[in-house]
């Protein structure tokens, strides 16, 4: 009899204790199983640790849909009263971020990070007002992707790396003089990588240093940068060399025409490099990579950090505030950033990380990695390579895209790129008069 007291005092003492634990949740975008499997997999190692150590608190992850989802769920979740610790947010949402008034920097939270450690332009995108707002996480931008053995068959030499607009250009003659059958190149038609080539001239999308000194009041879409990408782009088009689905915003559908030999050269995120790596071989020809192409005469300023980053909310306990910081910490620590750049591709946020994986020579196997790691560490922290700031980002990415398009089927440079503008900058008035 004593023993059964014993062991009903023993297993209320264990529900006394679960009730007690206090649920950290962190709410993120990914939808695959291997990415969303990873962060679980984190979130495991990060909770054995916490039991270990005494403390009545566990990270809970929830897959809330896509970016804008999640964050429209966690704005929500707050004017309930019930928001979530951590929530993933895209880059060009960070002006809506701190608009809505939820999120308490990172760097305000128990004593603040230590910065020595992450890569200077991914960190340097969100810090907003001298203030770190959110940990990095997934990091990306955009390279060149080249099919060696079509080089090749168009008498090429296939170790050619195109630099410049030019390059392309004279590649792309070649190409078609050939009579091989697949076109020069291909990107998908999206706003990211006009906003690239704005950076990489060292110019800036919005006024106001970028949207960084204050909110940004314009779009600069007529400026001789914005020219130079629209107008190469009409080159490409108006010659027979350039392709793409038809689609605005179609990451797969570029992809796919790519890696089924339909293009030469290829334009997309280096977060794409593993799936693509893996595709070439499975199609047997030879992957080659270089930086992004600039405009003749820009001197290489660098990329903008795309991808995402974890943001803390207000209406919490300063110690579960502490919890949520150090399981974001963990989650991008050199390790788990050296393991989730092998699974995905995306950048790992950490110097450390780098420096591990030349080390262990991933980059020596595989130099199209170092490709995309170069052109991260050699960007010039400024505010064009900051990244601009504006809450209508998302709406003006539709406008650029649409403008591109209409250039594509036969609209002039200026005429559309001031039609975009002037859309544009409504779009960002109607946006800053709540404010």
């Amino acid at each position: 009899m004593m023993k059964q007291f014993l062991a009903v005092l023993s297993l209320v003492a264990l529900l006394g204790m679960a009730m007690a634990q206090t649920n950290i949740e962190f709410w993120y975008a990914f939808s695959d199983d291997a990415r969303s499997g990873w962060i679980q997999d984190r979130i495991s190692e990060f909770n054995e640790q916490l039991s270990a150590d005494g403390k009545d608190y566990q990270v809970v992850g929830e897959r809330k849909g896509s970016y804008r989802e999640t964050l429209d769920a966690a704005v929500l979740a707050a004017r309930q009263g019930t928001p979530p610790h951590l929530v993933q947010l895209f880059e060009v949402g960070s002006q809506l971020a701190v608009d809505t008034g939820i999120f308490e920097p990172v760097g305000n939270v128990g004593g603040g990070i230590d910065l020595s450690d992450y890569i200077e332009p991914v960190i340097n995108y969100y810090t907003i007002d001298g203030a770190v707002n959110s940990i990095p996480f997934n990091s990306s931008s955009p390279i060149l992707y080249i099919n060696k053995d079509l080089l090749e068959a168009a008498g090429l030499d296939r170790n050619l790396v195109p630099e410049t607009y030019s390059d392309i250009l004279s590649a792309c003659e070649t190409i078609a003089a050939s009579g091989i059958e697949a076109k020069c190149i291909g990107f998908n038609l999206h706003s990211w990588f006009f906003e690239q080539w704005m950076a990489e001239q060292g110019a800036p999308l919005v006024n106001n240093g970028n949207g960084r000194d204050e909110r940004a009041t314009e779009v600069l879409l007529t400026s001789d940068a914005a020219k130079n990408i629209v107008s190469w782009i009409k080159n490409l088009n108006d010659n027979g060399y350039y392709t793409y689905t038809g689609k605005l915003e179609d990451w797969d559908g570029s992809d796919a025409i790519f890696t089924n030999q339909q293009a030469v050269f290829h334009i997309t995120s280096t977060a794409d490099l593993g799936n693509i790596t893996a595709a070439t071989k499975e199609a047997g020809f030879e992957l080659g990579a270089g930086k992004l192409p600039i405009a003749d005469g820009a001197e290489r300023n660098g990329v903008v950090i795309g991808g995402a980053s974890v943001w803390l909310t207000t209406g919490h306990p300063e110690e579960e505030l502490e919890v949520a910081k150090d399981f974001i910490i963990y989650m991008t620590n050199t390790e788990n950033m050296v393991s989730w750049h092998k699974l995905t591709g995306y950048y790992p946020v950490r110097n450390s990380s780098v420096d591990e994986l030349t080390a262990e020579g991933w980059f020596a196997e595989d130099p199209n990695y170092q490709v995309a790691f170069d052109q991260l560490l050699e960007t010039i922290p400024n505010q064009a390579t900051g990244g601009a700031l504006m809450g209508s980002f998302l709406e003006t990415r539709t406008i650029i895209e649409e403008a591109i398009q209409k250039v594509l089927n036969g609209a002039e440079v200026d005429a559309a790129l001031e039609e975009a503008k002037k859309l544009a900058d409504a779009a960002l008035a109607d946006y800053n008069s709540n404010f």
